[in-house]
């Protein structure tokens, strides 16, 4: 991993290459200050990149090709050759040739992450049908990761400005979504959360909003008693585990009355109870965050965009600010976890500052001095310090005392000979 001092290196992944993957990474590099905040590692292939570049009409963008991470430079987009391009591009199709690109490509750069070449990965979009393999059996992004993290249960965080949002179940049907949701589920991603916008997001205590399962939050167990056994359960446990959770709250009164800015997050059910109404506030500008995992990962909030690839229409806002939130969350997490080490570290400690005079028994013992050591008598001033003394008559006026001159004449200093030592 780069030293603190260092550019943060972020790992990008191609995502599949007959989507919008490509036309998103160019447009985002083509701004030369991105590389003022990171030295961006794209792992991928040199003839899908020069293919993309042609279409798009970015000729004059350019790659430093690489053989591994740890070769990349500054102030350069490096791009590592990692996948099988035998197979030339389909853009607007998902092809069994494009999903094998898009895993390649993505195990590579997380081995790397783990290994510690670079700080984190932003992945670019993937179909979650054609990238299905022996290698990969997931239903994302998500999933995958958190195998790779040693089963560690990740929460799906999509992050902006206006608002961060987390689902309980990800990609499930909605039919399994009830059955799905226990005290113990939500009470773990709760805990995520919270850690997460503690540790990544620098908000020393976020206030955390749960919404209900069923219409107006089951209105009081007639539509529906997931919030009465369950969702009431797990809010108070979070409280228990000193977790700022409040609800269940109505989802669409929630979002249409803009409760959410009164949260630091918001945790849904379900993936469509969170994801639409993130979407509709913040699409192009929102962020997919994996909380809860030992590395960093972000991704545009968008998908494969099929039906725009190749014709110059995609917007890379949302790859942009992707990049962005790895770079703060980085940065977030080296400094929290600094001033964590730092608290925990054993010292001395010192005693409290208490006003007024030391009582008796922390006061220093006078000191007393040798019986057998005279004081020594004190030198009389010597006569020229003694002033004439003059009797003052009640009847004479202040200026008309005259003090005793001494019958010596002044001296004549001029003439003076220096004592010289």
């Amino acid at each position: 991993m780069s030293d603190k001092l260092d550019k943060i290196k972020i790992g990008i992944t191609q995502g599949d290459v007959n989507g919008v993957g490509y036309e998103v990474i160019l447009k985002a590099f083509s701004d030369s200050g991105m590389l003022d905040l990171c030295t961006p590692v794209i792992y991928g292939s040199k003839k899908y990149s020069n293919e993309h570049k042609k279409n798009l009409k970015m000729d004059e963008f350019s790659f430093f090709v690489v053989n591994k991470a740890e070769d990349s430079r500054d102030n350069k987009v490096n791009l590592i050759e990692c996948c099988d391009d035998k197979v030339d591009l389909n853009i607007g199709e998902a092809t069994l040739a494009s999903g094998k690109a898009a895993f390649q490509s993505l195990d590579i750069a997380v081995n790397d992450l783990m290994d510690g070449k670079i700080d984190a990965i932003v992945t670019a979009p993937i179909n979650k049908k054609n990238i299905q393999s022996d290698n990969f059996d997931f239903p994302g992004h998500t999933e995958f990761l958190g195998q790779k993290d040693g089963d560690t249960k990740g929460l799906m965080f999509m992050i902006s400005e206006k608002l961060k949002v987390g689902v309980v179940t990800g990609h499930i049907p909605l039919k399994e979504v009830a059955s799905a949701i226990s005290e113990e589920s939500i009470l773990k991603k709760l805990k995520v959360m919270s850690n997460s916008l503690k540790m990544d997001f620098s908000i020393s205590k976020p206030k955390i909003a749960v919404l209900g399962l069923n219409p107006h939050a089951g209105d009081n167990g007639l539509l529906g008693a997931e919030e009465q056994e369950v969702i009431n359960g797990a809010v108070k446990k979070a409280g228990d585990n000193g977790v700022f959770a409040h609800g269940p709250f109505p989802a669409d009164g929630f979002f249409g009355s803009a409760q959410y800015l009164k949260y630091d997050g918001v945790l849904a059910m379900y993936h469509d109870q969170g994801l639409i109404p993130f979407k509709a506030l913040s699409f192009g500008e929102g962020v997919n965050f994996t909380a809860g995992l030992s590395f960093v990962r972000t991704s545009p909030d968008h998908g494969t965009g099929y039906d725009i690839a190749g014709e110059d229409k995609a917007d890379a806002a949302s790859m942009r600010q992707a990049v962005y939130t790895a770079i703060d969350i980085c940065k977030n997490r080296r400094m929290n976890k600094g001033l964590l080490a730092n608290a925990l570290k054993p010292g001395k400690v010192k005693e409290p500052f208490k006003k007024g005079r030391p009582s008796s028994d922390t006061r220093k013992p006078r000191r007393e001095p040798r019986k057998d050591t005279p004081r020594p008598t004190p030198r009389p001033k010597p006569a020229v310090e003694q002033e004439a003394k003059v009797d003052l008559d009640p009847e004479v006026k202040p200026t008309e005392i005259v003090k005793e001159i001494p019958k010596e004449g002044p001296k004549d200093i001029a003439n003076e000979t220096p004592n010289e030592e």
